[in-house]
């Protein structure tokens, strides 16, 4: 069984910041893509950010400049640092990942989520 846990949400001011980690365990092989979703209130989840096994990255254009995507393969572990936070940013964050199991099965498998709230 695989299980993605996520780790780092809570309430910070406008301008703060924030560090996320989704940590990966179980019987992983090995793990492809990972990335972070957010949904707020009456949206649709979306995209954050995503990496590749080797580290390329990919952003949304919210984000660019202010959060930083970023992962250790040893610990199957993904992180999200969040600089200059907005009260836009509030919303539930979801881990995502590509993983083969020890069956060589390929899945694809969600973190339980972890709220952030940006707010004075």
């Amino acid at each position: 069984q695989v299980q993605l846990v996520e780790s780092g949400g809570g309430l910070v001011q406008p301008g703060g910041s924030l560090r996320l980690s989704c940590a990966g365990s179980g019987s992983i092989f090995s793990i492809n893509a990972m990335g972070w979703y957010r949904q707020a209130p009456g949206k649709q989840r979306e995209l954050v950010a995503s990496i590749t096994k080797g580290g390329s990255t990919n952003y949304a254009d919210s984000v660019k400049g202010r959060f930083t995507i970023s992962r250790d393969n040893a610990k199957n572990t993904v992180y999200l640092q969040m600089n200059s936070l907005k009260p836009e940013d509030t919303a539930v964050y979801y881990c995502n990942a590509n993983i083969m199991n020890f069956s060589l099965a390929r899945g694809n498998y969600w973190g339980q989520g972890t709220q952030v709230t940006v707010s004075s």
